[in-house]
């Protein structure tokens, strides 16, 4: 016996249509999302290296159901009127829920994707950090190619000026070293030149020395065996000494004894008129008083006698002993 349908109101609002539909679509959608909350929670308990998000979408749009409204109990039904039979359609079962392999393979590739994207950012990051320290490298061997090269720089300078200090010191030693010389040079020829005068000087007076003597030759007075240059003999003869002793010893007054014969030398400077104009004791005989009594009578004297060329010597010296 089949069942009756529902009596339908008159005037009643029309049965929504589809609602079996709906309502499995609603179940579909709602299982997927419970299968993927599991998946989800299950696979963030486990141990992960590189963390990813996803958001979660339904592999297949899905549209929502359609508010569910309350309708008021319907009126009591009249008796249903026999109709004949109808053939029923059966029952429309609910789809069946699509399987989750799209949402699983979206999640790996998004992994995937997160995974590459970590391993490019890593490599770029290691590659910036090759970049900088070559930077960095090339920064400071730069900067030491520099400094270097201005060492050698201010090396050279410093080089070039010692070299150029040596150089000016050296010519001013040269030139002063040549001054020098020049200097030496000029007081050798002044005292060559002082020498060579004096030489001639002296040369010229020995010729006038020898034109004299030669001029005087022919009125010399020595003996043929005198061997003397002058025109004349100037000393006094060889018993000229002796007559002046024995003129002056007798004028000797000494009171006393002499012991030993002591000699006393004196020399008496005369005028040409034989005048004794002054008289020294010129060794002494080591008795004083014998001394002073000679030359006491050399003063009691006063004219001493010519001798044979009628002439008195300038000056003579005359010894004294008491026992001669």
């Amino acid at each position: 016996m089949s069942a009756k349908p529902a009596p339908h109101l008159e005037f009643a609002p029309p049965a929504p249509q589809g609602m079996g539909g709906a309502w499995g679509v609603a179940g579909a959608a709602h299982l997927a999302l419970f299968l993927a909350l599991g998946l989800a929670t299950a696979w963030k308990t486990q141990p992960q290296t590189l963390q990813a998000e996803a958001e979660l979408w339904s592999a297949v749009p899905q549209a929502a159901a359609p508010v569910l409204q309350e309708t008021p109990p319907p009126p009591p039904a009249p008796e249903p009127q026999p109709e004949p039979a109808a053939k029923t359609k059966p029952p429309q079962s609910a789809p069946e829920p699509e399987p989750d392999n799209h949402l699983r393979e979206a999640q790996i590739a998004l992994e995937k994707k997160k995974l590459e994207d970590q391993k490019k950012k890593e490599a770029a990051e290691r590659q910036r950090k090759a970049l900088e320290k070559k930077k960095k490298e090339t920064e400071e061997k730069a900067a030491k190619d520099k400094a270097a090269k201005e060492k050698a720089l201010k090396d050279k300078a410093a080089q070039e000026k010692a070299a150029q200090q040596k150089k000016e010191l050296d010519k001013k030693k040269a030139a002063e070293k040549a001054k020098a010389d020049e200097k030496k040079r000029q007081q050798d020829q002044a005292q060559k030149a002082k020498q060579d005068k004096d030489d001639e000087a002296r040369a010229d007076a020995m010729r006038q020395e020898n034109l004299q003597r030669m001029q005087g030759m022919a009125g010399a007075s020595g003996g043929p065996n005198a061997t003397a240059t002058a025109l004349k003999s100037s000393g006094p003869s060889a018993s000229y000494s002796g007559r002046l002793v024995g003129r002056i010893k007798p004028n000797i007054t000494y009171p006393g004894d002499v012991v030993g014969n002591p000699r006393a030398e004196v020399e008496v400077r005369v005028a040409p008129d034989g005048t004794i104009t002054s008289r020294r004791i010129v060794q002494s005989s080591g008795n004083k008083a014998w001394d002073d009594a000679v030359l006491r009578a050399i003063d009691k004297t006063e004219i001493l006698p010519k001798d044979n060329d009628g002439r008195v010597p300038p000056f003579i010296v005359l010894g004294f002993r008491p026992l001669d």
